[in-house]
């Protein structure tokens, strides 16, 4: 199993993440990939997902509680106070995202029983 450093974002330079941006908008429109998320959405996610998730909910936790304004702020900005808080707080957030993990694997059926209801029958 991969370790959550593996599993959290990878770290890239400016236009590195401003190029994958553009090329993610541009594939988001086309059909296939919209059938493919809403396909994703019907499906369970694996544990390695499910830590992934959990490990970016518990960062946004940190994020939103010391950092109020991190939306507004740059992009070298959030860059920096993202470096601070995996320093500060790196070894909290990965005892917390375990915890975390278990509570969305609890609710993944329940938010699986809801898309399925919530599906157009086609």
């Amino acid at each position: 199993m991969k370790t959550f450093k593996e599993l959290s974002e990878k770290l890239v330079n400016v236009a590195q993440r401003k190029k994958q941006a553009r090329r993610m908008a541009k594939l988001a429109k086309s059909p296939a990939f919209q059938f493919k998320k809403k396909k994703a959405l019907l499906k369970m996610r694996n544990p390695a997902k499910l830590h992934l998730a959990a490990r970016k909910k518990t960062v946004q936790m940190y994020r939103d509680k010391f950092y109020p304004s991190y939306a507004d702020m740059s992009l070298q900005q959030k860059v920096k106070i993202d470096q601070l808080i995996m320093v500060k707080y790196g070894s909290k957030i990965d005892k917390i995202s375990k915890k975390m993990a278990m509570k969305l694997k609890k609710q993944e059926l329940e938010r699986i029983k809801k898309a399925r209801e919530n599906k157009p029958d086609a």
